[in-house]
């Protein structure tokens, strides 16, 4: 993603703002720690008192303090740093079997009860204008007393001095440009949620949560014939403090790096992304036709992600999101049947909230459900759906699986994508014994774009790099490489996934849904896997 596209999705703004915490006033970062649970509690209590004195069933508050860090550069000189802040609180409420919410950036005792009160009013509107044909019905979750969940860092990446993030972007340029480079924009993302949650259940939820994300972009233009390639960064995003850029740990396949595993060099990996991308300028443009495909992880996550993390969405199934989103071909009647073959009987596709070092990692959900892993797909066959307190009685279950997200404080919880991750394979398997079992094929490393319909059923996927497979041995660089399929099809022609020596996770900071839209940061793990039989196309651009 390039920078002009990150701040067209953020809304940011350049420089330190000045803003209410929890009663006192400090700068942006000027203390980063989260304020006092009891503060909090209090706050919260204050909310909840007046909704129920107001007719509320139910109410939650969400109290939320949220930072952001953003660095940019390109070639010798850091172009940006952005810092922003927000703090502020949203309640939710069902009065009258109708949901209501209100959102405030007051967070004082009478301002907070004045924005339950208004939520229960907006609530009993609803109810008046009859916008559902049925009342609102939860999921029961008992409460939990007061806890706390807080992501396993090391070191808090929003307390290391600003020189050292910027030192480290220039020499992973200078190392692009030293290996042939034209231009690279690199950036450095950084993200900390810290949030409070509470409900009439008796639950009280104190988080923090920490994401990360070095990224770059190398450009190399060959002055001759006027081509030129690109290549992105293969770091993984995800749910980690500033020791994931510490040091390097490589993962290498037949001579090819392909991605950083336990932590990231990014300086190694911006100047193998040079030299790649000039092999790529001078690569052979695939022949078009059906290949047998060995995806990457660091490749394959994307294809989870639109391909089966959105499809096994239940609101989407339900047709909630239609209007802006689409919909999901895995529809309610292949569920029920308990037979629908979604891949091949060696796919096993979990969603899991609770993995270590992942983008969705969190303790407890936005309603204060704790998370945890359930299966989606298990030997190929549709199981379940992803589903939230409000959801679950309509597929007759009496539990949310706890995966619902706001992406601030201002905007309503709703059902979003929790990790979803395809299993490695039981049997011991390396990239190198796939490979060696291929006659014609096409090795894909890292995301590029892609196109998919609103059913989340015919598709498309490009890549970052493509090497050609002859009788079992890498043989050289491809480029202009993208493969077409459908969603069933696809799965089903997974024939051979690596064990979980090779697994890794990818994911992206910025998964898009609802009206109006908000964005979710997930995860989506995998070992390589093997498909065969794919159509791949050439996407060369034809000139005159």
């Amino acid at each position: 993603m390039n920078r002009r596209k990150f701040i067209q999705y953020t809304g940011l703004a350049t420089g330190s703002l000045f803003v209410p915490v929890w009663g006192r006033t400090v700068s942006a970062f000027g203390e980063t720690a989260p304020a006092p649970a009891a503060e909090k509690k209090k706050l919260a209590d204050a909310a909840l008192n007046a909704a129920t004195k107001k007719g509320a069933t139910y109410a939650d508050v969400r109290i939320g303090r949220y930072l952001n860090q953003f660095i940019f550069s390109r070639e010798d000189r850091i172009e940006n740093l952005v810092n922003t802040e927000s703090y502020g609180a949203g309640v939710r409420v069902i009065a009258d079997g109708c949901w209501g919410f209100y959102a405030t950036d007051q967070l004082d005792e009478q301002s907070i009860a004045h924005a339950a009160e208004e939520a229960v009013a907006i609530a009993r509107a609803n109810a008046a204008a009859k916008l559902l044909d049925t009342p609102v019905e939860l999921a029961p979750q008992k409460g939990l007393g007061e806890v706390s969940w807080k992501t396993p860092i090391e070191r808090n990446a929003f307390e290391v001095p600003i020189k050292e993030k910027a030192d480290l972007l220039l020499a992973a340029n200078a190392a692009a440009l030293k290996n042939g480079a034209n231009f690279i924009r690199s950036n450095l993302f950084q993200v900390n949620e810290q949030k409070y949650f509470a409900s009439t259940d008796g639950s009280y939820i104190d988080q923090d949560v920490h994401r990360i994300w070095p990224t770059f972009d190398v450009t190399v233009i060959d002055t001759k014939t006027g081509k030129f390639q690109d290549r992105a960064s293969l770091a993984e995003p995800c749910g980690r403090g500033y020791e994931y850029l510490a040091g390097k740990e490589e993962d290498k396949r037949h001579g090819i790096t392909t991605r950083y595993t336990k932590s990231y060099d990014m300086v190694e990996d911006a100047a193998a992304a040079a030299r790649q991308a000039r092999d790529k300028v001078n690569a052979k443009s695939v022949q078009a036709g059906q290949y047998d495909l060995v995806l990457d992880p660091g490749h394959l996550w994307l294809t989870i992600h639109e391909s089966i993390g959105h499809a096994t969405e239940l609101d989407r199934v339900l047709g909630y999101e239609a209007n802006y989103a689409g919909t999901s071909f895995a529809t309610l009647d292949k569920w029920k049947s308990g037979d629908f073959q979604y891949g091949s009987p060696l796919v096993n596709i979990v969603a899991d909230k609770t993995q270590p070092g992942s983008l969705g990692a969190v303790g407890y959900d936005d309603e204060g459900v704790p998370c945890k892993k359930w299966d989606l797909i298990k030997d190929g066959i549709l199981v379940n759906y992803q589903k939230i307190r409000d959801q679950a009685h309509i597929v007759g279950q009496k539990y949310s699986d706890g995966c619902c997200y706001a992406d601030n404080w201002d905007d309503v919880q709703f059902q979003r994508m929790p990790n979803v991750s395809l299993q490695p394979g039981k049997e011991p398997l390396t990239p190198a014994d796939l490979i060696k079992g291929v006659e014609r094929g096409v090795y894909i490393v890292g995301n590029g774009s892609f196109s998919i319909d609103q059913q989340r059923y015919n598709f498309q996927f490009g890549g970052q790099l493509f090497y050609e497979i002859k009788n079992g041995e890498i043989v050289g660089m491809l480029r202009d490489v993208a493969y077409q399929s459908n969603t069933q099809e696809f799965w089903n022609s997974c024939v051979a996934i690596c064990d979980e020596r090779d697994y890794s996770l990818g994911g992206s900071f910025f998964d898009g849904k609802g009206q109006p839209g908000q964005i979710s940061a997930v995860s989506h793990g995998s070992a390589t896997a093997r498909f065969n039989k794919v159509n791949v196309i050439n996407t060369a651009r034809k000139i005159g």
